[in-house]
């Protein structure tokens, strides 16, 4: 299987994770595929491998994608969300039918990311070095440079913010959820979701601003 992220193809055997999930393939089974999330995990959880498969087809980028912004390594987000599908799957028999599964699985995946950046002794004392280089004053060649250059400096002001602010502003903007999805993902009133939320943006504004692309 393959992640696709920034146009980059990067190997991902999320499916190599461990001998139970060995064979496991994207599902070609139609009404598997026209399943609502809930169903195919309902049947994940009673054994059903194509179902999860498709599971694992549908969120596997997004999955990545949320957890390389809360880690700032697309290594270590590889193996990460190789770990998140593993809990899945581990996780899917005793998955509580009444609860949104993309919501469960988010919750997965950010207890993951939670747990590494709890592994890094230092990272809550990162320094902003690399990130307050001023920006040549000379107009970038082309336009598409300057804004690959933003999305580099976005990647890296990211893992700036504290993973309190962070981890609800991806799942806003990555995951379009709601403020109310994201309050029962984090056990989080709205109202604190989009404090944190605003507080994010903030940081990420004063970082463009303080290194010249504001």
């Amino acid at each position: 299987m393959t992640i696709n992220d920034y146009g980059v193809r990067l190997k991902v055997s999320v499916l190599s994770i461990a001998p139970i999930l060995s064979g496991l393939g994207r599902s070609k089974r139609r009404d598997v595929r026209e399943l609502p999330d809930e169903e195919c995990a309902e049947r994940s959880g009673a054994g059903d491998n194509d179902a999860f498969a498709e599971l694992v087809r549908r969120y596997q980028n997004r999955v990545y994608r949320y957890i390389k912004r809360m880690v700032g390594s697309g290594e270590e987000a590889r193996d990460l969300t190789q770990e998140t599908f593993l809990r899945v799957y581990k996780a899917l028999p005793k998955w509580n039918e009444q609860a949104l599964f993309r919501a469960w699985l988010f919750r997965i995946a950010s207890n993951a990311a939670i747990d590494e950046l709890r592994r890094r002794h230092d990272h809550r004392h990162q320094s902003l070095t690399g990130l307050d280089e001023p920006v040549s004053e000379q107009p970038t060649v082309e336009h598409t440079h300057y804004t690959a250059e933003r999305c580099l400096f976005l990647e890296k002001a990211l893992t700036r913010i504290s993973e309190i602010y962070r981890q609800p502003l991806l799942l806003r903007e990555l995951e379009g959820m709601t403020y109310s999805e994201i309050g029962k993902l984090l056990d989080l009133t709205e109202g604190t979701v989009k404090s944190r939320i605003a507080r994010a943006r903030a940081q990420l504004c004063e970082l463009f601003k303080n290194c010249g692309y504001g």
